[in-house]
């Protein structure tokens, strides 16, 4: 499989982009590879890049968007913070790959026993981790279910599963209010915005599209 130019990134819509995410995600659940020589795609992309899909995920090492959706050099831009969230310069850099570079997609992709969602849902507090896990805080008060306060905590793997998946639906939010580029372009059908959860047990991707 080639590195993809400027003609194929051009053929590209968001729709097509998600299935080729899917398709890749099924290839790695399954345990198979694309064909792809990775020293010819550095060859490939050494006068540019031009991926068609931009990844939002977390820090953990095992979800690298590269591998779980078997995707080789230039293909995505992968955007990578412990949470999963954005702030300005995440919003910038998700500009930068849609507006000027031309991604067509941009997935929030969360994860099953995510550590940040588990410290927030304990309400941690660690050096810098303090700021950062407030970050995610919103997600666990809009998680109503359950009330007992035993049961609202990182031991309760259902309840934090539900508030990564929350988190993923609040980031998505953020990212149409805080991003009036990024906004226009899906009502103008130019990119998808779309969330997505990653199963560590699995391998398994679900989207919510």
């Amino acid at each position: 499989m080639k590195a993809h130019t400027q003609e194929t990134q051009s053929t590209m819509t968001p729709e097509k982009s998600l299935q080729f995410l899917k398709e890749g995600n099924d290839r790695f659940v399954k345990n198979l590879k694309a064909n792809r020589n990775l020293l010819e795609q550095v060859n490939d992309t050494k006068e540019g890049q031009f991926p068609f899909a931009t990844i939002l995920s977390c820090i953990d090492s095992r979800v690298s968007a590269e591998l779980v959706f078997d995707q080789g050099l230039g293909d995505i831009f992968s955007v990578r913070i412990a949470g999963n969230f954005v702030n300005e310069d995440i919003l910038g850099s998700m500009e930068f790959a849609c507006k000027l570079a031309g991604t067509k997609l941009i997935v929030v992709l969360g994860h099953t026993s995510c550590g940040a969602v588990k410290g927030a849902c304990d309400h941690a507090e660690m050096g810098n981790l303090t700021k950062l896990i407030q970050k995610i805080t919103p997600a666990v008060n809009a998680v109503t279910e359950p009330k007992d306060e035993s049961l609202r905590n990182s031991k309760n793997l259902d309840f934090v599963d539900t508030v990564s998946k929350k988190n993923v639906e609040l980031t998505i939010e953020r990212i149409h209010k805080e991003s009036p580029i990024l906004d226009e372009m899906e009502k103008n059908g130019e990119i998808r915005i779309i969330g997505a959860m990653y199963n560590i047990n699995t391998g398994a991707v679900e989207f919510y599209d």
